[in-house]
C-alpha cells in the first residue's frame, strides 16, 4: 500500500480557536487601556502568529507599537493564552471523525501551524487528539514559518513520508501560498479565519464542512 499523508493547519482549520485567542487578545488590549476587539475582528486577524495577532489588535484600537514593544505583550499574551488553552475551543464539526477516516485508511496525518509549538502542543493535548497526529509542528519549530514550503516539508520528515503523497488542508491564503511553494495540493476550508474568502486563493479544492472533505482528499492523494 503506497504511504500517503495529509497535514493540517490548526487554527481555523481542524479547531476553533477563536474565542481563546480573542480573550488572550483583549487581556493584552486591557493592559494597554485600549478597547476590547470583536471576536470576529480577531476572526480575521488570526494567522500569522500571536505577535502579528496582537500588533493587529492594537492597530484596529489605536496607535501600533514598534516591534521590541510587543514583546513585553507577547509574553503576557502567551502566560493567559496557556492557562486557558481551551476555555472556549473545539474540534470543528466532522473533524474527529475525519481524522478517524483517514487514519482508517492508513494515512500518516500531522499539524503543520503558524502556532508556536508548545502551545500547539499543549492545545491538542488538552483535545485529546494528540494520538491522530504523527508530528506537530509550529512556528517556532525550525525557526522559520509558513507560508515558506520549510515547515510543511519538516513536518512530512518527522512523519517518514518525505517522498509520500501528501496534501494540506488549511484556511487561509498563507496555506495556499504554503502548498504552492512545497508543490502539493491544497484544500481550502470555508469556515476558518481570514479576511478574505479562501476561494479568492484558488486552492484545489474547497470544502465547506468536514463530512464532505473524505472523497476529495482521497481523490487528490490517489489522483
Amino acid at each position: 500500500m503506497t504511504q500517503r499523508a495529509v497535514i493540517f493547519d490548526l487554527d481555523g482549520t481542524l479547531v476553533d480557536t477563536a474565542p481563546d485567542l480573542w480573550r488572550a487578545t483583549n487581556h493584552v488590549l486591557s493592559h494597554c487601556g485600549r478597547r476590547e476587539v470583536s471576536l470576529d475582528e480577531v476572526r480575521a486577524f488570526v494567522g500569522h502568529g500571536a505577535r502579528k495577532l496582537i500588533q493587529r489588535g492594537l492597530a484596529a484600537t489605536g496607535e501600533a507599537y514598534d516591534a521590541p514593544a510587543i514583546e513585553p505583550l507577547y509574553e503576557k499574551f502567551v502566560a493567559f493564552y496557556s492557562d486557558n488553552i481551551a476555555v472556549g475551543s473545539v474540534p470543528f464539526p466532522g473533524c474527529l471523525a475525519l481524522l478517524d477516516k483517514l487514519r482508517a485508511e492508513g494515512i500518516s496525518i500531522g499539524v503543520c501551524t503558524n502556532k508556536q509549538e508548545g502551545l500547539s502542543v499543549k492545545l491538542i493535548d488538552t483535545l485529546g487528539m494528540r494520538h491522530y497526529f504523527g508530528a506537530i509542528i509550529g512556528a517556532d519549530t525550525i525557526g522559520v514559518a509558513k507560508p515558506d514550503p520549510a515547515p510543511y516539508r519538516e513536518t512530512l520528515k518527522r512523519m517518514d513520508r518525505t517522498d509520500s503523497p501528501s496534501l494540506l488542508i488549511g484556511d487561509s491564503e498563507t496555506d495556499v501560498l504554503t502548498a504552492r511553494a512545497a508543490g502539493v495540493p491544497i484544500v481550502g476550508v470555508t469556515f476558518g479565519y481570514t479576511p478574505r474568502p479562501i476561494a479568492e486563493f484558488c486552492p484545489d479544492i474547497l470544502v465547506s464542512r468536514f463530512d464532505e472533505a473524505f472523497e476529495p482528499i482521497m481523490g487528490l492523494l490517489d489522483g
